[in-house]
């Protein structure tokens, strides 16, 4: 059923009636031919017999019209038959001037409803009945007769291909928009998740300063002061790269993915952060570092900082050692700390489920737990295409 949230009367007659149309307007325009021809053959002098046979070869007619969008070949093909085949048995059906407007459709909805294979047929079809009329005209085949009905003919033929290329090309344009709004739902979606991941580390740096500031402030004042100048350049950095997202968020569709994103480039910088919140971390690159998919970068990005604030949160006192390994086609990092904890991001928070939902967008795997001989250990693989 039709719905109409608009406030004007008169719009929501018109939507209804669009939704009347396209449901119902195939069988009226059929029961409205039909009966037109049939008046005039009711109205003819033909003798009753011929009235009866001609009117039933109609409703035949009428009801393929009904449906011409589903069969317009056949539609087409009847037609024809009708007026050629048809015109041995039914000698007047080829004078009723009101079958003419079933020609017309016909031709129309061949040309406007068919693709490929079918348009062919549709085509032969609409040129066996420009025939078929060509031939059984009374004033016989002549100049003017056959360009009259070229015309005819041609007429309904162009502009059912003009509408149907004008369809399929609104058509493209929905799939296209369609599939923008996608682009665009993942990508507010995407920051929605880089979001969590800053807020997620920089809370946690504060916490962790807070806490030990706390029970320094006495005894070591100047620790105490590094402490407070972390969690200030801690936050800081975390307001700048909210305001960032949240701009983004702000802007139009086309800019979301204008402002530069965190990469691999920036690790050290990572590291050291966490270094000034307190856990000693070391970084190891292994093989021959390349220019990975920027999609890649950013994740394998998030996915040490995760596992970094995870450190932080869970191990206690720990040394935690990074490894970036670039092997061939796929990128292998390694996150172990060597702390007491016993979680480390697979309790009830995002953490893991995280690194999860990242590197499973990349057909990857990670691995994560406790190691044997303690601490925790995290490996997550990225596979990405080699640019040949």
């Amino acid at each position: 059923m039709e719905t109409c949230d608009r406030p004007a009367y008169g719009s929501c007659v018109d939507v209804r009636l669009a939704g009347l149309i396209r449901r119902r307007g195939d069988a009226a325009l059929a029961i409205t031919l039909v009966a037109i021809a049939i008046a005039q053959i009711w109205l003819s002098d033909m003798s009753t017999v011929e009235k009866l046979d001609t009117s039933a070869a109609l409703i035949v007619l009428g009801v393929l019209a009904a449906l011409r969008v589903r069969m317009p070949v056949l539609f087409l093909a009847a037609l024809v038959g009708l007026i050629s085949v048809g015109s041995l048995l039914l000698k007047p059906f080829g004078d009723i001037e009101s079958v003419g407007f079933f020609a017309l459709l016909a031709v129309y909805t061949g040309a406007v409803h068919t693709s490929g294979r079918r348009t062919v047929a549709a085509g032969v079809l609409t040129f066996a009945l420009f025939l078929s009329v060509l031939i059984g005209d009374p004033e016989e085949i002549n100049i003017s007769g056959t360009i009259f009905f070229a015309l005819v003919f041609a007429g309904p033929w162009v502009v059912g291909r003009t509408i149907r290329r004008r369809r399929l090309r609104e058509r493209q344009l929905e799939r296209e928009k369609a599939e923008a709004e996608a682009a665009i739902g993942e990508e507010r979606a995407r920051i929605a998740r880089e979001l969590h991941d800053v807020v997620a580390h920089a809370i946690s740096v504060i916490v962790l300063q807070a806490r030990g500031g706390r029970k320094l402030i006495d005894s070591e004042p100047g620790e105490t002061r590094a402490a407070l100048d972390a969690i200030e350049r801690t936050a800081s950095q975390a307001l700048a790269e909210m305001r960032r997202m949240l701009e983004l968020l702000r802007e139009g569709d086309e800019q979301l993915a204008l402002a530069p994103q965190p990469s691999l480039s920036q690790l050290d910088l990572l590291a050291e952060r966490v270094r000034a919140a307190g856990l000693p971390v070391d970084v190891e690159v292994r093989g021959e570092p390349v220019a990975l998919p920027p999609g890649v970068d950013l994740s394998a990005y998030r996915i040490v900082q995760e596992a970094l604030t995870n450190a932080l949160k869970h191990a206690g006192p720990a040394k935690t050692r990074v490894i970036v390994n670039y092997e061939p086609g796929e990128l292998i990092l390694e996150i172990v700390d060597d702390g007491t904890g016993d979680s480390n991001g697979a309790g009830a928070g995002h953490g893991l489920a995280g690194i999860r939902e990242r590197v499973s967008l990349y057909g990857g795997d990670v691995e994560a737990g406790t190691r044997a001989d303690g601490g925790y250990a995290l490996r997550a693989r990225l596979p990405y295409a080699i640019e040949r």
